[in-house]
């Protein structure tokens, strides 16, 4: 599974059982302590521990304004690439910190989550080497999980909500997310929301459904196919790792990206209700054509999207992020705040009172409320390129109406007294 060379870990270019997959992240752990945390966030229906491993410095600390983000993996059971890309980019990172100061930079201002496999008794019925078909797609109540999640747009049902799928729903509100992405296979794209119409009776062929942070999302998309080997170069139409092309090359993207429902609507994927329920930026990216390709490919793989992969989640560091708080330097949790022009997708305040949002360079207008006990707050903001921009946010209490009625009547009442003794005297 696992070998030292020189004393740093080398993990071999194969495809890992989810026992392996388990030792290999306790492994980590185990030699890593001071830079990652492993955890469960639950299991899935056979019972399999649904593992995600965080790394950073003083992982185990709150740093102030230190963003999260996170990749899913094998979301799809077949869909196996991406399941093995994320235990190389483990390796890169804990092997790396010490020596890599891009490496290490990012890791002392980062937390990164990654969670391997969100389904794994679907990949234990997979077969390997089977490109197409959908034999272990479903987790093991038959559920696709990536049609499983509330949907938010028009709040129609989806399926009974699984057990994976709950676990990560249960999963998003314990962290300060900002940006992520799950990694599938079957094709070879960044896809980006909305991945369905606003519109209920729009159809397939209705063009892109554009939310309002299309233009952050499209800068995404190309942080992440541009930096790999052939997405963008082939307009997402050959990995160039199979001896056959399994691409659809009837479909060219250009760059590589796409809009999720111009490409096919999706009603219930986690991309939208990442974005649409926390703010979070959520891409899907599909990173091979082949679902289940041979071992022997599996470096290629990596060479092809370490990069990608690697740079994608430094775009977290961008945009705007600061503190909400009161009068008294106590911060606010829970505040809703709005990008102007942007309104229709608000986002929260975080605890300790931390807000983040991916936005390009630029003029823009926060606005912040929090409840009835203070007044709305607004804030001019310039986003300058290649940096995070910060500003805190102080929010003043809304005096009391009946208060100053009866402050007012009591100095009229005052001064009538008044007059009146001087006339007794």
């Amino acid at each position: 599974l696992l070998g030292l060379v020189g004393g740093v870990m080398c993990l071999e270019f194969k495809h890992h059982s989810n026992t392996e997959m388990a030792q290999y992240l306790v492994s980590v752990n185990q030699t890593y302590p001071d830079i990652t945390h492993l955890y469960s966030i639950g299991q899935s229906v056979l019972g399999e521990e649904l593992w995600v491993l965080a790394l950073g410095k003083d992982i185990h600390q709150h740093v102030e304004l230190r963003p999260s983000v996170k990749y899913v993996g094998n979301m799809h059971g077949n869909e196996v690439v991406g399941r093995e890309m994320l235990l190389h980019l483990i390796e890169m990172y804990v092997t790396g910190y010490s020596s890599n100061k891009t490496i290490q930079q990012f890791l002392n201002t980062t937390v990164v989550h990654i969670m391997p496999t969100m389904n794994p008794d679907g990949y234990n019925i997979s077969i390997p080497e089977l490109c197409n078909g959908t034999i272990g797609r479903y987790n093991a109540a038959n559920y696709d999980l990536n049609r499983n999640f509330p949907e938010l747009i028009h709040g129609r049902m989806t399926d009974p909500i699984a057990e994976e799928t709950q676990a990560i729903i249960d999963w998003l509100p314990q962290y300060n997310f900002v940006l992520s992405a799950n990694l599938h296979g079957g094709a070879l794209l960044a896809n980006y929301p909305y991945d369905l119409y606003l519109d209920p009776l729009a159809g397939p062929g209705s063009g892109p459904s554009i939310c309002p942070d299309d233009d952050t999302f499209k800068f995404l998309s190309l942080t992440y196919s541009k930096s790999t080997a052939h997405m963008a170069a082939t307009n997402g139409t050959d990995d160039k790792t199979q001896a056959i092309n399994f691409c659809d090359t009837s479909e060219s993207f250009t760059d590589g990206i796409t809009n999720g429902a111009e490409w096919y609507p999706v009603a219930g994927g986690m991309q939208d209700y990442n974005y649409i329920k926390h703010g979070i930026f959520e891409l899907t990216l599909e990173i091979a054509c082949c679902k289940f390709p041979a071992a022997s490919t599996l470096e290629t793989y990596w060479k092809d999207n370490r990069d990608a992969l690697f740079n994608y989640l430094t775009a977290v560091h961008m945009g705007v992020k600061g503190i909400i708080k009161d009068e008294n330097n106590n911060p606010v949790e829970g505040a809703e705040l709005k990008i102007k022009g942007r309104e229709s997708r608000p986002f929260n305040s975080f605890k300790h009172g931390e807000y983040y949002r991916l936005l390009l360079p630029g003029n823009y207008t926060i606005q912040v409320t929090a409840t009835n006990t203070y007044k709305a707050a607004a804030e001019d903001i310039v986003i300058e390129e290649g940096s995070v921009t910060r500003q805190d946010i102080t929010l003043v209490p809304v005096k009391s109406t009946s208060g100053a009625t009866t402050t007012i009547s009591y100095s009229v009442l005052t001064l009538l007294l008044m007059v009146l003794n001087q006339h007794i005297l």
